[in-house]
Order: C-alpha cells, then structure tokens, then sequence
C-alpha cells in the first residue's frame, strides 16, 4: 500500500468535491482478508479494485442563512465529509473513472457514488 509522505509529491494534489484518487491494483492481486474479483466479473461488470490515496473534502453544504443579513460573517464552506478515507481498498466501476498519469504512476479518478465497497484495514468495531 502507498503512503503520503512529506517527501513525496502527492501532497499537492488536492482532490476536488466528493472524489477520489485511487492507485488500481492489478487484477490478479487478493487482499489479506481474501476479498477477490474473479477476472469474469472484471471484464464483463468493468469493476475494478484499487487502494485509496486521497479524497476530497466532501459534498458541500448549504450555508443557513442568518436573521440578520447586515451582520458581516465570514463564508466558510462547509462539507459533509465522505466514507472513503485514505488507504481503504476500493471497489469502483470503471466506467465513471477517469484514468491519469502523474509523476510516472498511474491513478484513477472517481466520484464517490462510483465506489460500490470499501474494505478498511484496521477492526471498525473495536
């Protein structure tokens, strides 16, 4: 799995709205916990896997509008924020993503809706 780390260049890419950036894995690769797409479901669903990198901030939320609109208030943009945090794997459909190149890797693009599983490492339950 990739980590962000100070020294890498990923750090200034910032992820816009409810997207995410996925590092595809490749088809024959099995997670530690055995979740595995059979190549059959991969060409004819086009569902692919790939750990998350970064995320977005989220969908926006509607300022409220205050009772006294004379008052000065500084606009800050609120977000809900998303499910998908960094370095959960992710099952997404291929045909909402957008495929791109940086710093030699190759990544994905996809709207959270797109997402149809994530698989988090660490006990959710604990």
């Amino acid at each position: 799995m990739m980590e962000i780390t100070a020294d890498n260049r990923l750090k200034r890419l910032l992820v816009v709205g409810d997207r995410v950036l996925i590092k595809p894995k490749g088809p024959s690769e099995r997670t530690s916990s055995g979740l595995y797409l059979p190549p059959t479901v991969q060409e004819r669903e086009q569902v692919q896997s790939g750990y998350i990198i970064k995320v977005g901030p989220g969908y926006p939320i509607p300022a409220a509008m205050e009772d006294e609109p004379w008052k000065e208030t500084e606009e800050k943009v609120k977000y809900m924020p998303l499910q998908a945090q960094e370095g959960d794997l992710a099952i997404y459909l291929q045909r909402n993503a957008i495929e791109l190149e940086y710093e030699g890797e190759k990544y994905v693009i996809v709207p959270q809706a797109s997402i149809l599983l994530l698989e988090r490492s660490e006990d959710l339950f604990d």
